[in-house]
């Protein structure tokens, strides 16, 4: 059962070695996203299932230390999938004999989870896992995802990535379209609500006609809240560069 959600965003910016000289732009939404996963190791979960949006490369199941890289943005960052500490964060052999990280295989998003769930000090006797979803996969699909995950265990904590509309300014990855502030207010009104109904209705042709990259992670998630009594709260909702980023707490 579903006992608590987070909803955070997932631009590579939000890594501060990967923002740079913009990273203290971005220093509200890493607050905001820090306190959505303090709020989630509150909860006690049994296990933590992270799910973001995914290239087909990086699509399907991740286990917990599974590795993910930022090195495609110009920075020599690796990082795990709430790996134990002893594992470390990065390739390589060492003085004392561990062995070399995996290749990366962690899609963006994850990649960018696991940096939170590191730098917000998640514990990793938690366990985690990992679920890279596909932009096409029909909402249909992604309710019943949600569901199967939900079902998993007694105590269930979701993390889910995933960025708003692309297109709210005229400077926007997508340019500007009307139709994405709407479409971007409707998911933060739910978000707010904890109204499951309301991602579940989210138009798929619409979602990607504005680029919003978390709106399968959003339907798995409606999918896995489904009859479980929890409230929302909104913590962040704000477009820097012309994308809509959500925070957000789901909790009984």
């Amino acid at each position: 059962m579903l006992i608590a959600a987070a909803v955070c965003p997932c631009p590579p910016l939000l890594v501060p070695e990967v923002a740079a000289g913009a990273a203290p732009e971005l220093e509200g939404l890493r607050a905001a996203c820090a306190e959505a996963v303090r709020a989630l190791a509150a909860a006690r979960p049994e296990c933590l299932i992270v799910v973001g949006p995914a290239e087909p490369a990086g699509r399907g199941p991740h286990a917990q230390g599974a590795s993910g890289s930022f090195r495609g943005f110009g920075v020599e960052l690796d990082v795990r999938l709430a790996a134990p500490a002893a594992d470390g964060a990065s390739g390589g052999d060492d003085a004392a004999g561990r062995s070399p990280s995996p290749p990366p295989s962690l899609p963006l998003s994850l990649a960018v989870a696991a940096w939170l769930l590191e730098h917000a000090g998640w514990d990793p006797a938690v366990p985690v896992e990992g679920l890279g979803v596909g932009e096409p996969l029909a909402a249909e699909r992604c309710i019943e995802v949600g569901r199967e995950l939900a079902g998993r265990a007694e105590r269930i904590a979701l993390l889910v990535m995933g960025d708003g509309t692309a297109c709210r300014t005229l400077k926007a990855p997508g340019y500007l379209d009307e139709r994405a502030a709407p479409f971007d207010a409707e998911v933060a009104r739910a978000l707010a609500a904890a109204d499951t109904g309301a991602l579940a209705a989210l138009d798929e042709e619409l979602a990607y006609e504005l680029k919003a990259a978390g709106r399968a992670p959003l339907q798995v998630l409606a999918g896995a809240a489904e009859g479980a009594p929890l409230k929302g709260e909104l913590r962040y909702d704000e477009a820097p560069y012309g994308v809509g980023y959500f925070v957000a707490s789901w909790s009984s």
